[in-house]
């Protein structure tokens, strides 16, 4: 089963925020001054949320190295278990932010050995917050380490410490991290199906996704409801071309136009429209090979020409290739029912 491309958005990765800022008060002025942003640009980085979990929004990426060496030095002087736990997290999503940008696969290592040490120090009876925090940060490297290496076995160990983190995490008491952790569940499962190109783990996804959603709304998550609706839509998507079933397809693309319309009227970073935009056309191809429908063929191929007309600013190269790819696809299609 050859699945199409799609892409998926990626929240702001809050554990990893925190614990850079936690890092602030351990390094040399220099450092922290190294750790600001640049905001003298002039135009603003269109690609943010589409990098991967590790993603800095806040801090610029010269301080994790210092802020590792500042973590790593503190440990090596501290002896409460709790305070240990909470410098191994801070650590270990360094290092993940680290290896995801240089695609690391030991750096993943050792950001997960030092969630599991983090793991020998806390428990879920005697501290339950620390405990499913560190699991869900544990969830995320594995799920990061699993994309990058294609690797089921990550994948599936991710799943595990989400659904872990989820032992202690509530909808009605701790709603918003329960939120979180349901959204990148349903990102692990979704990757972890494809791998195994199992339908029963893309339906656990979705209803990850839909859990989320019962907790989302526009004027206080508006990203993280664009994301999840676009994610959702991005897992209906590969189950409908996995069942060749165009009611699924058509759940796909209503859940795209969910992402699309809340994005646009909570005026999101218009990249992340574009990027919907492409979701939404790339399944509606689908459907129209599906239904050898010639019609919707030649309409998702102006489609497409529009996109990479008006928007080639708001696309990365490879989706550019996609874009083209995809509107070839869908002429053809057209041309050839027409010569039928």
């Amino acid at each position: 089963m050859k699945y199409s491309t799609n892409y998926i958005l990626y929240p702001v990765n809050r554990a990893l925020e925190r614990a850079v800022a936690d890092s602030l008060r351990l390094l040399s002025d220099e450092a922290v001054a190294a750790a600001t942003p640049d905001t003298r640009i002039t135009v603003a980085d269109k690609f943010l949320y589409t990098r991967g979990n590790f993603e800095l929004h806040h801090f610029s990426t010269n301080v994790l190295e210092s802020s590792q060496a500042a973590f790593e030095s503190a440990l090596t002087t501290e002896s409460d278990s709790l305070v240990r736990a909470t410098l191994l997290n801070n650590l270990g999503n360094v290092l993940a932010a680290l290896a995801q940008i240089r695609q690391d696969a030991d750096l993943y290592g050792q950001s997960i050995a030092s969630f599991e040490k983090a793991l020998e120090l806390v428990s879920q009876d005697a501290a339950p917050s620390e405990w499913a925090e560190t699991q869900a940060n544990l969830g995320t490297a594995l799920q990061a380490l699993g994309r990058q290496e294609t690797n089921a076995k990550s994948l599936n160990k991710a799943v595990d410490a989400y659904t872990a983190a989820l032992l202690v995490y509530s909808r009605k008491e701790t709603p918003e991290k329960w939120l979180l952790v349901m959204h990148q569940l349903g990102a692990a499962l979704h990757a972890y199906g494809l791998l195994l190109k199992g339908n029963r783990t893309l339906h656990k996804s979705v209803v990850a996704y839909k859990n989320a959603l019962a907790v989302l709304d526009a004027d206080n998550y508006a990203f993280e409801l664009t994301a999840t609706h676009n994610n959702r839509g991005a897992v209906l998507h590969h189950l409908g071309e996995s069942e060749e079933n165009p009611e699924r397809i058509k759940e796909a693309i209503h859940s795209y136009e969910k992402a699309l319309t809340v994005s646009m009227e909570q005026q999101l970073p218009f990249h992340l429209a574009v990027i919907i935009r492409v979701n939404k056309a790339t399944a509606q191809n689908v459907l129209a090979e599906l239904a050898k429908d010639r019609t919707l063929a030649q309409e998702i191929a102006d489609e497409f020409e529009l996109i990479l007309e008006c928007f080639p600013h708001a696309l990365q190269p490879l989706c550019v290739k996609h874009c083209e790819a995809q509107m070839n696809q869908a002429r053809k299609l057209a041309e050839t029912s027409a010569a039928a």
